[in-house]
């Protein structure tokens, strides 16, 4: 548990390093850190089992290059910025869904 902890913090801070490097785009880059607060407080309360974070993990992983790709060419356009907060809401949808299943009932 300790290294699935560490291993999630370490990304954490990975992402977070590269959300503070992209200044263009402070909403986008405060709902990234929102997202990964909310995936590290449901590992911490035990929401979120080990499978579970790593999948959503990945997934913010994606969203940080999809903007990455968008800022490549040193702007984003209204269409790149839409195509991302789609993925954000989607990935906050399966936060909020895999932090209230079932799952966590059967170790209370």
């Amino acid at each position: 548990m300790k290294k699935m902890l560490l291993a999630v913090s370490a990304m954490t801070l990975m992402v977070s390093g590269i959300v503070f490097a992209q200044a263009e785009t402070p909403v986008i880059d405060q709902r990234q850190m929102n997202q990964d607060q909310r995936i590290d407080q449901g590992i911490a309360s035990g929401q979120l089992n080990e499978r579970e974070a790593n999948r959503l993990n990945k997934q913010q992983g994606r969203i940080g290059k999809m903007e990455d790709r968008a800022m490549s060419d040193g702007a984003m356009t209204k269409r790149e910025r839409a195509r991302i907060g789609a993925a954000q809401n989607r990935a906050s949808r399966h936060v909020a869904r895999q932090k209230h299943d079932r799952q966590g009932e059967r170790h209370r």
